[in-house]
């Protein structure tokens, strides 16, 4: 059996890590990765020995890759399209109305919230994008509650098949970073956000808690690891709201353990996630997590050992679980407990057996 992933190729975050996890890990499928550009994605999977395609999209409304997608599905046998994110959804829906094959679909964030502020161009995305899902022969959701969401949407809930994300827990990996090297207190409480710069991830519900949190607890300092369109924005508002000493924007990071490692609690405050993969990252470094309640978060996060869990949007709820966090007494043990039941349920060899199994059934 051959399979084709098709993704944008733009990706830099969990979809990214998600992705090239799955593929390195088939045992009985031989698969090739389709890329409609050049990208952190495609210049990884070259380096874990994954084959790739580059269809060179000079932009999202060159439609010439329809027939390069087509030639690959023709001369390499390619029985199944998986597909990843809204323009490749798109793009497999043109070719699907000549070609021949099984197309399933993982969806990695809400579809009704994937261009959220894009204006009048992203609602009529929107719409196309909620059009297309609905010809998909099969989904993976990554966590329960995301598979209702789809039920929701009008999608049969036997065309879903629900697989956990994963990623290696067998893996050593170093830190190779100190706080001094940062320019950190030892002394100082340090928060890891791991995250695009994109409205959808909360920053700006972030940075109120903190002012609140600050009032109290001077010695706090909050890493953003990531990049995006509202990066200019973002930094505006933290010079605003006078955060400019406590909140590092430190951009994209190839070594984010290193980063979570030195840092007292991994922090996430999206409006809406599948199963956010950095949580999984947080686990193995044995960071503890402060998470909002999205996708299949408390299906790992399920009790008070293993973490806070707390409302989207809750700026309060965020403060408290901060200052709970800089006055735990055991906060290393947090980290611990979400190790063991991370490593345990989570793994990838997991997540690649069950999504074998979804092919052949197929």
């Amino acid at each position: 059996m051959k399979v084709l992933h098709l993704i944008s190729g733009g990706e830099t975050g969990g979809s990214k890590n998600h992705l090239l996890s799955l593929l390195k890990n088939f045992q009985e499928t031989e698969v090739l990765l389709g890329v409609f550009q050049e990208g952190k994605l495609s210049e990884e999977a070259r380096q874990m020995g994954i084959p790739v395609i580059v269809y060179g999209q000079s932009s999202r409304y060159d439609f010439s890759v329809i027939s390069k997608i087509k030639q690959t599905i023709k001369d390499n046998g390619i029985s199944v399209v998986h597909t990843h994110g809204p323009r490749a959804n798109l793009f497999t829906y043109l070719v699907r109305q000549t070609t021949s094959f099984k197309w399933i679909s993982t969806i990695h964030s809400d579809p009704s919230q994937d261009f959220i502020k894009g204006g009048i161009k992203g609602k009529i995305f929107t719409t196309i994008n909620m059009k297309v899902i609905k010809k998909i022969d099969h989904f993976f959701a990554v966590s329960e509650r995301f598979k209702q969401m789809l039920v929701g949407f009008g999608l049969q809930a036997d065309k879903i098949t629900t697989v956990y994300n994963g990623i290696s827990f067998d893996e050593q990996l170093e830190c190779k970073l100190s706080r001094k090297d940062l320019q950190l207190e030892e002394d100082d409480f340090v928060i890891c956000m791991v995250a695009r710069l994109h409205p959808i991830k909360g920053h700006t519900v972030v940075f109120d808690a903190l002012k609140k949190v600050l009032t109290t607890n001077a010695n706090v300092k909050l890493l953003l690891i990531g990049d995006g369109p509202e990066r200019e924005e973002l930094e505006q508002e933290v010079q605003q709201k006078g955060l400019t000493h406590h909140v590092r924007f430190l951009g994209f990071q190839q070594d984010v353990h290193s980063y979570l490692c030195i840092s007292d609690v991994k922090l996430l405050a999206s409006y809406s996630e599948s199963f956010p993969l950095v949580i999984l990252e947080a686990a193995r470094a044995h960071t503890p997590v402060i998470s909002t309640d999205v996708g299949g978060v408390k299906d790992l996060i399920s009790d008070p050992s293993l973490g806070w869990v707390v409302p989207i949007k809750d700026s309060n709820a965020i403060t408290g679980a901060i200052t709970e966090a800089i006055h735990h007494e055991n906060l290393p043990e947090l980290g611990k407990n979400l190790y063991e039941k991370a490593s345990r349920l989570y793994s990838v060899d997991q997540l690649a057996k069950s999504t074998e199994e979804t092919y052949k059934k197929i």
